[in-house]
């Protein structure tokens, strides 16, 4: 959540996303320059757990934060958290993301916001998430209209924009209530998971161990439960091995010794069955 507020061009030509640096602290707005403040405690808090929810989840390839997106010259939009197609190059992105994420708190210019959410939505962005983050904590969900209505917001030269009706959210989440991205992000998101610490970690916990092929928590914990069963059944094998060549008197050599130590389950059970059958090493 950066702060924006209006500030008049630095030229008298309508600035351009070409004549704006990654790091300088603006965006465009249909050439007009809103300068953006920087993030306060809870902001920066909730971008960097949040972030991490979505940049682990199992269906994305890639996310950043405060990317800026220039679909055209004269917008530059930077939306908190972008999820979608982002290279790992220079420059500013040229395609909205498909799923972006806005932290809103005190002092919020609401106006500005409002048509930054317009502008990612007519480029192409199929879903914003407001995250409210002042009063009571709840996420706006906004989706783009369908394709015929979708368009990038009008501008003549000399002339005012025309009035458009502010976009409104579909739908707003509270906590204990899950966000969906489909096509975007493969599992819910907890509302809670955007700005509490706590609660990303489990989100992030269980994206990480599906990206490793388990499906969550509770599935690592009944592998290293099975694991364990047969690591005992191998040492129980071992040691029968160990007893009855002591019994038939067979000496196990160094070379004999390690040969058992390296032994799986299967070659455990192979040699078990020869000792039984013929009494001596193979």
């Amino acid at each position: 959540m950066k702060h924006p507020m209006s500030a008049p061009p630095r030229s008298p030509i309508p600035t351009t996303a070409d004549q704006i640096r990654p790091g300088d602290p603006y965006e465009l707005s249909e050439g007009r320059v809103v300068e953006c403040l920087p993030t306060g405690r809870r902001g920066g808090r909730g971008n960097l757990v949040g972030g991490e929810v979505l940049d682990t989840d199992p269906a994305v390839e890639a996310a950043g934060v405060d990317v800026g997106v220039s679909p055209r010259p004269e917008m530059l939009r930077a939306p908190d958290i972008s999820v979608g197609d982002i290279p790992d190059e220079p420059g500013w992105a040229t395609a909205a993301p498909p799923l972006a994420v806005e932290y809103a708190d005190m002092g919020q210019d609401e106006a500005e916001l409002q048509r930054k959410i317009d502008e990612l939505l007519a480029a192409g962005t199929r879903f914003l998430w407001v995250v409210r983050l002042h009063g009571a904590r709840r996420v706006e969900v906004y989706e783009a209209p369908p394709a015929p209505r979708r368009r990038a917001p009008a501008r003549a030269a000399g002339l005012a924009s025309p009035a458009r009706r502010p976009p409104r959210p579909s739908r707003v989440a509270y906590p204990g209530e899950e966000l969906v991205a489909p096509g975007v992000l493969q599992n819910p998101v907890p509302v809670e998971a955007l700005y509490d610490r706590k609660a990303a970690h489990e989100a992030t916990l269980r994206n990480l161990l599906q990206r490793k092929g388990y499906a969550g928590l509770d599935a690592v914990k009944e592998e290293g439960l099975i694991e364990g069963r047969r690591q005992e059944r191998v040492a129980a094998l071992r040691a029968w091995v160990r007893d009855v060549c002591e019994l038939l008197g067979i000496a196990l050599s160094p070379e004999r010794a390690a040969a058992l130590d390296a032994m799986e389950e299967a070659e455990l059970g192979a040699l078990r069955d020869h000792l039984k059958r013929d009494r001596r090493w193979p």
